[in-house]
């Protein structure tokens, strides 16, 4: 095999960092941009000692999983490498990998959900404990500025109720799952354990829900209301927490007000960073990702650990099987 040749073979598993597998009589060509199962015509751009790189030519065969991608712009951005993918093939190829890299003693951030079943997040959170590395989860709400706020505020007492809302103009795949998750784990954060769970949904297409609702009872006395529907007029992620003569209100991203029996505090997210904060700051991307490096730093355990982050699938469960809803069994 030699640098310039064309060949052609099958991707057969794709490792982290989207780098797809094709194996030879002699050696092993690691190919970007493919998916498991394609045979692709690619050139060979290095080769080394058992080993060698490529570039797909052309796809001569599509894997019989392979999908057309859901947004237009695929083919162009490049931000969603395995959108030709279901999004269950998705979850496995993210279990895999995830797997691969601490098996090989390698700290891991991941991406919620962690996967399709709770076997496979069970799984994987066990494994993070065997190994001995840190396997954290991204629940960026966790981080966002107004949702710390917020917990300081109850932070020595319980509240009463907490009505959280997650709304969008459209649907999409497994939605409550895939982004009302965030709510139910900002929950658990403020409120601990989950006793009792009653949902309600509606939908046409299971899988494409058009609402899902649900009241919790914590381990702590709080109610927790989540409101999930994918026919608002706009997209609307709100919080509200009321006790101890106290209300919070959250318009995430941008602002929370205080109130007591006198008077009201608002604060807003504009004056950060002069005034050019970024998305990823006020959602909490840039503080998450900062705090699994502390994390790997100081030997500490993540506040969204595998472990952890485990309970609130459980609970993710528990309300997608009470609303009738696809589960993770």
């Amino acid at each position: 095999m030699k640098k310039g040749q064309i060949y052609e073979g099958i991707i057969e598993e794709v490792l982290f960092p989207n780098k797809g597998q094709i194996r030879t009589e002699d050696r092993t060509v690691t190919i970007k941009n493919g998916i498991p199962g394609q045979m692709v015509r690619y050139q060979v751009t290095k080769v080394r000692k058992g080993k060698a790189e490529g570039r797909i030519l052309e796809v001569l065969k599509h894997a019989p999983m392979e999908c057309e991608p859901v947004c237009r712009h695929f083919s162009d951005c490049g931000g969603c490498t395995y959108q030709t993918l279901p999004y269950e093939e998705q979850l496995r190829l993210k279990e895999q990998q995830v797997k691969k890299l601490l098996e090989a003693g390698i700290d891991v951030f991941c991406e919620k959900p962690m996967g399709l079943t709770l076997k496979e997040a069970h799984d994987m959170a066990e494994l993070a404990e065997k190994t001995g590395r840190t396997l954290m989860i991204g629940f960026n709400r966790r981080f966002a500025p107004v949702y710390q706020k917020a917990k300081e505020v109850y932070k020595d007492q319980v509240p009463d109720v907490i009505i959280a809302q997650k709304n969008r103009p459209a649907s999409e795949y497994r939605a409550t799952l895939e982004n009302a998750i965030h709510m139910v784990d900002l929950m658990r954060y403020l409120s601990g354990e989950c006793v009792s769970v009653e949902a309600h949904s509606i939908y046409t297409d299971p899988c494409y829900e058009t609402l899902c609702t649900a009241q919790l009872q914590f381990e702590n006395g709080t109610v927790g209301m989540l409101v999930a529907d994918r026919a608002s007029g706009q997209w609307v992620e709100t919080m509200e927490i009321h006790g101890h003569n106290r209300s919070v209100y959250v318009n995430a991203p941008d602002s929370i007000k205080v109130v007591d029996e006198k008077e009201a505090h608002v604060t807003t997210l504009t004056p950060l960073a002069m005034g050019w904060a970024k998305v990823e700051d006020k959602l909490g991307f840039a503080d998450q990702d900062a705090h699994f490096f502390d994390c790997l730093k100081n030997g500490t355990v993540p506040l969204t650990s595998a472990a952890d982050a485990f309970k609130t699938h459980e609970l993710m469960n528990r309300i997608l099987t009470a609303a009738g809803l696809p589960n993770l069994e």
